[in-house]
Formats: C-alpha cells, sequence, structure tokens
C-alpha cells in the first residue's frame, strides 16, 4: 500500500526536476524558446516557443513534431490519421496552424497551457511513432480493433484532471461493472523507460481523484523490439499493469468482464 506522503514526495520532486531541467534561450527579439526535460523518440528534449501577443502569449511547437513525423516516412495525410491527430489535439485544447502544433495562454493559466501542449507533443508523437518498413498500421489503431474484436466496450481519449489541476488524456476508458472496477487503458507504442515513468507520475497524479479501485493496464508495444526488464518494474513498482502486446490475451477476461 502506498502512503499518501510519498506519492506527495514524488510529485514533489517530479517538479522540482521539471523547473531545473528547462532552459531558457532569447530568440530574436519576440521570442524565447523553452527546452524541456521531457525527451521525444529521438531521445532529444521538447523544445517550445513563446511570444507575447497583446495581454496574453502564443506557445507553438514550430512544426517541430508533425515535420519530424513526415520526415520519418510518416504521411499524415489518409482520413484515419487526421482524425486520430485531431482528435488528440482537441484533447489538449490545442490547434493545428498549418503543421505547428499552436495555443494561446493568459498569465492565470499559462502554467496549464504550456503543459498541455507538451503533452500533446508527446501525445502526437507517440500517436503516430512507426517505423514504416516495420509496422504495418499505427498501434493505436491495433490496440482499438483488438478491443473492438474482443468485445471490450470503451469510451476512447478520456480527459481527466490530476490532483494538481493538470489534465492528462488516456487512450481509454472501461467503465466499472459488477465484476471489475474502472480500468483506463494507455497504449505506448514505444516502450522505453523515460515513457514508462511519465506514464507512471501521469496516473499517480490522476488516481487520486478517480475511485479507489480504478487500475491502470499498460499495453506495450513488443512486435518490433524486445521490451527492457525497467520498463515493466517501473510500471509494476506502481501498481500499473503491463501487458505486453504479444500477451494481450492474457488480459483479455479481465478488461471485458
Amino acid at each position: 500500500m502506498i502512503a499518501m506522503d510519498e506519492i506527495r514526495k514524488l510529485l514533489d520532486d517530479y517538479n522540482r526536476w521539471l523547473k531545473d531541467k528547462t532552459v531558457l534561450r532569447q530568440i530574436g527579439e519576440d521570442w524565447v524558446q523553452v527546452t524541456t526535460p521531457h525527451l521525444d523518440r529521438h531521445n532529444d528534449c521538447l523544445q517550445l516557443y513563446i511570444r507575447r501577443k497583446g495581454n496574453g502569449y502564443v506557445l507553438t511547437d514550430d512544426g517541430y513534431i508533425i515535420n519530424d513525423l513526415i520526415d520519418s516516412g510518416c504521411a499524415l495525410d489518409s482520413p484515419k490519421r487526421q482524425e486520430l491527430l485531431k482528435m488528440t489535439l482537441a484533447g489538449f485544447g490545442v490547434q493545428l496552424d498549418g503543421e505547428q502544433l499552436l495555443l494561446k495562454a493568459t498569465p492565470d493559466n499559462f502554467s496549464l497551457k504550456k503543459h498541455n501542449l507538451v503533452q500533446a507533443m508527446l501525445a502526437v508523437n507517440d500517436l503516430f511513432y512507426l517505423a514504416s518498413p516495420y509496422v504495418a498500421s499505427l498501434f493505436y489503431e491495433d490496440v482499438t480493433g483488438w478491443l473492438d474484436l474482443a468485445n471490450i466496450r470503451y469510451t476512447p481519449k478520456v480527459k481527466f484532471t490530476g490532483k494538481s489541476g493538470y489534465d492528462h488524456m488516456f487512450d481509454f476508458v472501461i467503465p466499472r461493472s459488477k465484476k471489475e472496477p474502472e480500468r483506463i487503458v494507455q497504449a505506448i507504442s514505444n516502450p522505453k523507460k523515460d515513457v514508462a515513468e511519465a506514464l507512471v507520475f501521469k496516473w499517480l497524479d490522476t488516481r487520486e481523484t478517480r475511485s479507489a479501485e480504478s487500475c491502470l493496464y499498460a499495453i506495450l508495444n513488443d512486435s518490433v523490439s524486445t521490451i527492457s526488464p525497467s520498463v515493466m518494474d517501473a510500471l509494476r513498482n506502481y501498481e500499473l499493469e503491463p501487458v505486453p502486446w504479444s500477451k494481450r490475451e492474457q488480459a483479455r477476461e479481465a478488461l471485458a468482464a
């Protein structure tokens, strides 16, 4: 059983790490570049750009996420991918301006908006992560197809507000039944340790706002490479349930109940 004081310390440590690892740089007269400690699929730190507009601010990724995916061979021109992109961005209140991810903020909601942009960048990066020669379809689509085939009822792309006040998007929510509690399912196409740790913190922040019995299943893509034991341990240590894609049938009964 995890005590509240332990979770509070973990969240405080996370906020301290976030502040200490964030670097600012002036770009010209109008823009400030913000380098965050959050990593993309190349293990590069995500960067966003901020300028003042009137009494508020404009925040953008300057087109990095979309252009990087296109340059990597992941075209976003199919109706299904456009639908997934728009649905993901809408969940964070982020607009698509050409190839830029963009939103506007006020001094009062700046922290939340900055958080939402970073989360949208990570979500889009992960949603469309694939090596074209090896993966035939998006992992999210694969998980959706399996849930449908298994007759597992779910609501896609649900946003919860955590104890911190920040919003967190989860891929699927399966409502409580007579046999099982609420089950939240996250599809992780690129199951690296930093991705697992980010999911842990997202769940820790959210869990206290859900029912005590709620649980989270992380479905991990092991179709391209083996999942590191450190990823499995990072999830299990905080009472998340990791499910390798190759062993998904073992979770069917618990999710369908």
